[in-house]
């Protein structure tokens, strides 16, 4: 035991302050909900939800989508910023044995119409500003999905009876960009969600007391399945912010009370390059998740956060390995093996193995390949691909890595194409199909470059037409009429001398090893969304 902000119990205390759960999420909450109905649950913006409340809402809000037509099974899109309604719909959804599938509300028509196509959804719920790029990606797909504000509206139901239903049934499809170049649908059962919201308490020693802020957004795992499903498990609140403001930030986590939040590595990048009186001195925040590992010490100091943990997942595979919750981690590792706080249940097992698939010794580079509990369904409808990522029932991340002799575990490179972007995931593969679409591109590649913040900028390479005035703004006003800003390159270089392999096709390892490429690249402005246009031939 210790004061009121502290680590009350252990992770595994916290699990047994609630009576035991089918592995749903509508009987988890029901749990909390008895346990402490009148504690706060949720708090977005002026509205403020305790768990009794919450759960009559998800019983309305599962009424309503029913009246709809939404059944066990079906695709619920929910297309705006960070919301309480974002909360409300997974559970509702996942009450009615349907998939609650997020989506960026940055997306562009024509990203919004594939989401819509290849779900096959029957139902949109949208934020006001979202609203013109659901109708209109509707109308691309000629879709007879409905769609519906994200607001009061959804409650005008009676609530039904909600029985848990079937723990390995379908309940959140994540998009995450894939080699391919189109995104894929990453489906996790309810079980799959629960345990790595489980897992999440044990990272970060989540506690009831605990007031969780929430700046990432809901469409990524770091958000919905860190986050939101952490905070669902330890009976804490969500603090649900529309979106990160690092103007707003320290003022916002003292305005709250917020004890921990989750960043990934720009944004502490970002915070410890602002200007020192937006800190606000005694603002009670303890933990944070996803701190770049090179500013722990800063951030520390400067802040004043005892604890700062790292970690290392994919949005097929959240929460894999993780530094020390109470203690430093070995420099420039990504962590050690994560565990669920009941010692007793199976967890994520790793190898790393050659190009034959067999065990490399530690300290030799290999592909990580994981075994865990929190493992995707499947990507939906996508059997090959599906195929392609597992051997056997151990998942093929793609990515290079080492371990020492103690079990840390190192990143070295990336297989997939890939670039990693503020804690995103941008396919290559799409950029460079968008670009080439241009009439006077003839051949486009995107490949990420190192970013002071963290992570990687996108630069992109383009072959124009031999006899083309096409700039490089050029380029990027393209990106912008038809890609979400965090896909949008930062750097355009164009060339007649782009390298191909004896196929005919990009070596974007060579150009990854150009150590000129960024020098001779332009930096663009992605700043301003630009109006969807297909130039014609000068």
């Amino acid at each position: 035991m210790t004061d009121e902000w502290g680590d009350r119990y252990t992770s595994a205390e916290v699990l047994a302050l609630y009576r035991e759960h089918d592995d749903t999420l509508i009987d988890l909450v029901a749990g909390r909900a008895a346990a402490d109905p009148d504690r706060p649950m949720l708090v977005c913006g002026e509205r403020s939800w305790t768990w009794a409340q919450a759960a009559d809402a998800t019983g309305r809000l599962a009424g309503h989508l029913r009246n709809r037509g939404v059944e066990a099974g079906d695709r619920v899109l929910v297309m705006g910023r960070n919301s309480d309604w974002h909360v409300l719909a997974l559970l509702a959804a996942a009450g009615l044995g349907a998939v609650f599938v997020p989506v960026n509300p940055d997306f562009k028509a024509e990203e919004a119409a594939y989401v819509l196509r290849q779900s096959g959804a029957r139902a949109i719920l949208c934020d006001e500003a979202a609203e013109p790029v659901a109708e209109a990606a509707r109308d691309d797909v000629d879709s007879s999905a409905w769609i519906q504000r994200l607001d009061g509206g959804l409650l005008d139901a009676e609530p039904i009876e909600l029985g848990g239903g079937d723990r390995q049934a379908p309940c959140v499809m994540i998009y995450t960009s894939g080699t391919t170049g189109f995104p894929k649908g990453v489906l996790h059962s309810q079980q799959s969600v629960i345990a790595a919201g489980e897992s999440f308490v044990e990272r970060v020693r989540l506690q009831p007391h605990d007031r969780v802020l929430t700046i990432l957004p809901l469409f990524h795992v770091n958000g919905l399945l860190y986050s939101v499903a952490g905070a669902l498990a330890a009976g804490a609140t969500l603090l649900l912010e529309p979106r990160f403001s690092a103007s707003r930030f320290w003022p916002t986590v003292k305005r709250l009370g917020a004890t921990q939040v989750n960043m990934i590595e720009a944004i502490s990048a970002i915070l410890l390059n602002r200007p020192g009186d937006e800190y606000v001195p005694g603002h009670g925040l303890r933990k944070v998740y996803g701190i770049r590992q090179a500013s722990t010490r800063a951030f520390r100091e400067r802040f004043e956060v005892p604890h700062l943990v790292g970690g290392y997942g994919m949005t097929e595979i959240p929460g894999i390995l993780s530094t020390p919750y109470d203690a430093e981690a070995r420099p420039g590792s990504m962590g050690r093996l994560c565990r669920h706080p009941d010692p007793a249940r199976p967890w994520a097992q790793c190898r790393i193995v050659d190009e034959a698939g067999a065990d490399v010794p530690d300290g030799e580079v290999g592909e990580l390949w994981v075994r865990t509990p929190i493992v995707m369904l499947e990507y939906f409808r996508e059997p090959e691909q599906t195929a392609d990522a597992f051997e056997g029932d151990w998942f093929r991340t793609g990515d290079l890595v080492r371990r020492d002799e103690d079990g840390w575990y190192y990143f070295v490179a990336r297989k997939k194409d890939i670039i990693r972007r503020r804690g995103e995931n941008v396919s290559g593969a799409e950029l460079d199909r968008v670009v080439a679409e241009h009439p006077e591109v003839v051949l486009a590649a995107a490949v990420g470059v190192p970013s002071e913040m963290g992570d990687e900028d996108i630069l992109l390479v383009a072959t124009p037409r031999a006899d083309s005035l096409l700039t490089e703004q050029e380029v990027a006003d393209f990106c912008g009429a038809r890609l979400a800003r965090i896909k949008r390159p930062r750097y355009v270089l164009l060339t007649q001398d782009m390298p191909l392999t004896p196929t005919g096709k990009v070596a974007k390892h060579l150009l990854r090893a150009d150590a000129t490429l960024r020098d001779r690249a332009r930096e663009v402005d992605v700043s301003a969304d630009q109006q969807p246009a297909r130039p014609g031939p000068r």
